[in-house]
């Protein structure tokens, strides 16, 4: 194991080698031409298509949230208060009563009775920690440079196919966390240790299909190593980097590559802390920069009013008879907005079950209804305000809808891609909002960051184990794309970003198809604790 070890750190070698030895003309360029074959296989290979352009990965996502919100009778509408209260800390005192007996602990090799009953209690952060920090993994430049891209490419009916998923995704979202806190593990230290990769190995093999759950789980943990390069790393520091470049006015061609390394080394310090140091700075950044943000977007929305209910009309119109260049038909849009809402979310992905995981609670469900109110925040709130400034933006004709057909379109002659777009729809009606916009992508970019190294970090330690020198592997590594990140291309960034992420969605479902039922007896076994701490 040492020896894998060693030679995956190795890997980084020839890369640092190659970032000496070059010089600083066509750094970011270079940089950019290795990375493409690579991001161009991935996707090609994650997004196979089934029938009209449609990639079968699109298609299981959203006919799958379908099913679980019709299977648990809409759970995103009718405990959507009950989630806030749980957030809030209103049944924190069912820990103390409920239902009498042992909380239900799934024994495996290895495990021990007692340790997990006491941690099934205990947890590592409370609900308000957890949901912080797997927002902080989901709000991030999704919701800013996504949003543009969809809008660029799909037209305002993206904003509502986004809006859709978003809701859909809320179920999703409730079943995969209720599932990472139901099978979590526990460290010798008392480090908790959950997500699809625990659900998959464990349930699976409770359901007697104990192969499939261990080659399931291997495959995703390896995805969402993947993920967290990606979707996680590589495509927030390459957003922070356009606006830092943009607002810095740097031209060199290595400028890229610079951010990177001053990226890396910030990101560096934050994330030896672990969990409990992410959520106690999480649960503070996040909600700071997601109010200021919102603000900021009110402030422009309230500020032109009288084009609101045009801005609506627009989203809902172009769903359904989309005229931007190249999107083609409803189908078109449609993917459009499915695949940023997702990308932006996770819904499906289960991402977020790792973070939820570390939670203090010996219900399941509990957690399972405080992460249905990720997407909700996520892609139907943050997501779209961004949607109606740049839409209120462009009624002025400052760009055309489509643009070059890859996610970029011409302002004033000048191309502007991702949170560039958005960028510029700010500056129309904030003095100095370029300032503030990208303190704002920066701080998303980081929390994400972060958030995303615990997700892969921990689908490390799944496959390599839990020492030291695993951990330094493998942060080194996930540092090393934060350089990648900020020095290659858009397309290429999030086309492999949306490989990665996507790619999760398969031996994911596994899991949610396998186990689901499990589930709603952890809901009602909730409930009744609710229920019984009254009486």
């Amino acid at each position: 194991m040492k020896r894998i070890l060693l030679s995956l750190l190795a890997l980084i070698i020839p890369f640092l080698t190659f970032a000496q030895e070059t010089t600083e003309k066509g750094l970011d360029q270079k940089i950019d031409e290795a990375f493409k074959p690579v991001s161009d296989f991935f996707s090609a290979v994650i997004f196979f298509e089934v029938f009209d352009g449609a990639p079968f990965v699109i298609i299981l996502l959203v006919l799958s949230a379908l099913f679980f919100t019709l299977y648990f009778g809409f759970p995103n509408f009718r405990y959507f208060a009950k989630a806030i209260n749980v957030v809030r800390g209103k049944y924190d005192d069912v820990e103390g009563h409920g239902i009498e007996g042992k909380p239900e602990i799934n024994i495996v090799e290895g495990d021990i009775r007692d340790t997990i009953r006491d941690e099934s209690k205990e947890g590592e952060v409370s609900h308000f920690q957890a949901l912080a920090t797997a927002v902080s993994g989901t709000v991030g430049n999704g919701n800013i440079a996504g949003v543009a891209l969809a809008i660029a490419l799909g037209g305002p009916g993206a904003t509502f196919w986004m809006i859709v998923c978003g809701l859909l995704g809320m179920s999703t979202k409730f079943v995969e966390c209720t599932l990472g806190v139901q099978y979590r593990d526990v460290g010798e230290d008392g480090t908790v240790y959950g997500g699809p990769m625990y659900y998959l190995s464990k349930g699976l093999k409770e359901r007697g299909f104990k192969v499939l759950g261990k080659i399931a789980a291997i495959i995703f943990a390896v995805f969402c190593i993947g993920g967290s390069f990606g979707g996680g790393n590589a495509a927030q520091s390459n957003q922070a980097t356009v606006v830092l470049k943009e607002l810095l006015d740097l031209q060199s061609t290595g400028a890229g590559f610079w951010i990177g390394i001053v990226l890396a080394i910030l990101v560096g310090i934050i994330i030896i802390g672990g969990i409990k140091r992410i959520a106690s700075v999480t649960e503070k950044v996040v909600p700071f920069m997601a109010i200021l943000y919102l603000l900021a977007c009110l402030y422009i929305i309230f500020g032109n009013f009288s084009l609101v209910d045009d801005a609506i009309g627009l989203i809902i119109s172009e769903a359904f008879n989309p005229t931007a260049i190249g999107v083609g038909s409803i189908i078109g849009v449609l993917l459009v907005g499915f695949k940023r809402a997702a990308f932006s979310n996770e819904a499906g992905a289960g991402s977020a079950s790792i973070a939820h995981s570390a939670v203090k609670t010996k219900y399941s469900a509990s957690e399972g209804l405080v992460a249905l109110l990720e997407p909700f925040i996520d892609t139907v709130v943050i997501c779209t305000m961004t949607a109606l400034v740049i839409i209120i933006f462009n009624f002025g004709g400052a760009f055309e809808y489509g643009g070059d057909g890859s996610g970029a379109v011409f302002i004033d002659g000048v191309s502007y891609e991702g949170a560039g777009i958005t960028s510029m729809a700010f500056a129309k009606y904030i003095p100095y909002s370029n300032v503030f916009l990208t303190i704002a992508v920066v701080l998303f970019a980081v929390s994400t960051m972060i958030s995303w190294s615990y997700y892969g970090l921990q689908s490390w330690k799944f496959l390599f184990g839990r020492g030291k020198t695993a951990d330094l592997v493998y942060k080194l590594l996930f540092l090393t794309f934060v350089v990648v990140g900020a020095a290659a291309s858009m397309n290429s960034i999030w086309a492999f970003s949306d490989a990665m992420i996507f790619a999760m969605v398969f031996p994911n479902m596994v899991g949610l198809f396998f186990l689901f039922p499990v589930v709603k007896k952890q809901l009602a076994r909730y409930f009744e604790a609710i229920k019984a701490s009254k009486s």
